[in-house]
């Protein structure tokens, strides 16, 4: 995938077919030399996690509760398909540590597991905007990082190319590559819940630590529902 210059606003537009959701969205770049602050900030948020939840409460635990209660409300049994956060929390307290795959992806990862949020990140000029946040349709599909996913009622974010990303799994075509130095990462909050501040706190906290990563710009933004 080529970055391209995309010179729209950010963050992006997006318009809103499902409720109880806010979408807070990151502007990154990163530099070389990222892999060693990176490989210590894995360690000890996986660390943290370990401290704060244990395996068999996390689906009660307030913040995973509540986005499972969104992905019923799309239409989507989240114990079948687990929100990204959950799965990648249960490996985590299954004693696996957090891999390292790119900066921006570890460091999206990290995120995710701070806040119990789902999180993705995805190459800069891969998607357009305005984006459309509804329920995945009968029949509809996407070619995700893991190979062929079916949409329908997962919570997804759409684009004039179609489907692109879920709190599930993200499409094939916003995969960040080996060269790739700025991405786009949105966080799934459930509102009232986890707010862009608390997010926003946890991230500087994570990029502090890690001073290769840069926060361009981050907010929220949508079109009405």
């Amino acid at each position: 995938m080529v970055e391209s210059a995309w010179s729209g606003t950010f963050p992006p537009e997006v318009r809103r077919e499902l409720s109880g959701w806010q979408l807070w969205w990151v502007n990154l770049t990163v530099k070389r030399g990222a892999e060693p602050d990176l490989a210590e900030l894995r360690r000890e948020v996986a660390a943290r996690a370990r401290a704060s939840h244990s395996l068999e409460r996390l689906s009660e635990h307030p913040t995973a509760a509540a986005v499972r209660k969104l992905f019923r409300q799309a239409g989507c049994d989240p114990t079948r398909h687990r929100p990204s956060s959950e799965a990648l929390l249960r490996r985590v307290l299954k004693g696996e540590e957090l891999p390292a795959i790119h900066p921006l992806v570890d460091l999206n990862n990290c995120l995710s597991v701070e806040l119990v949020v789902p999180a993705c990140v995805m190459v800069f000029g891969s998607v357009t905007p305005p984006f459309t946040f509804r329920a995945g349709r009968p029949g509809e599909s996407m070619l995700s990082m893991r190979g062929p996913h079916e949409l329908h009622g997962n919570p997804l974010l759409a684009d004039g190319a179609g489907p692109f990303g879920t709190p599930i799994a993200d499409s094939e075509r916003v995969r960040v590559l080996p060269g790739t130095t700025r991405a786009w990462l949105v966080a799934y909050l459930p509102a009232g819940v986890v707010e862009p501040e608390c997010a926003a706190a946890a991230l500087a906290q994570l990029v502090s630590a890690a001073p290769a990563l840069e926060v361009v710009a981050a907010g929220t933004r949508s079109l009405s529902e």
